[in-house]
């Protein structure tokens, strides 16, 4: 147990550091994202902006419907070249570039050409997560939620 005492150190202005004393850690290394004019070129970026303006008309029924927090990793070469968050669990809904500003609920890491062929409905997407094309991470039985966002997006 703490015990409590009637004594408070009383802390000058002189002892804290002298002018000098601090030690330079260096600056925070850049997120590993594509410079935006690169993200035009990818063929998901777009994809990513018709979703997000689907999301902005219809974002208050997903919510309902889905609650959840969704953030997209979509890798190149082993490397997120693009972050993307979809929340519907806040809100009327939203999607933004970048990471989850609330924790997610499911994490996906999925290569470019996987997510293509997964939005456009080429791919089953259960088979192509037991085939281990694209990783999960969180709530993986969430997925059948963000699946039926994408399917509602393809009739958009």
């Amino acid at each position: 147990m703490w015990k409590r005492s009637g004594h408070q150190p009383k802390i000058k202005a002189e002892d804290g550091p002298l002018a000098g004393q601090f030690e330079v850690l260096g600056s925070v290394p850049e997120p590993a994202m594509a410079h935006p004019l690169e993200l035009s070129e990818l063929e998901s970026f777009s994809v990513f902006e018709d979703i997000r303006l689907h999301i902005r008309e219809v974002g208050a029924q997903l919510v309902k419907k889905v609650n959840a927090i969704f953030q997209l990793d979509i890798t190149k070469d082993g490397k997120i070249i693009l972050q993307w968050t979809i929340d519907l669990k806040n809100g009327s809904g939203d999607m933004y570039p970048g990471p989850a500003r609330l924790p997610a609920d499911a994490v996906f890491t999925i290569p470019e050409p996987v997510f293509m062929e997964l939005v456009l409905g080429k791919m089953n997407p259960q088979k192509a997560f037991l085939a281990g094309k694209f990783k999960v991470s969180g709530k993986v039985l969430l997925s059948q939620k963000l699946e039926r966002v994408f399917k509602d997006w393809a009739k958009f």
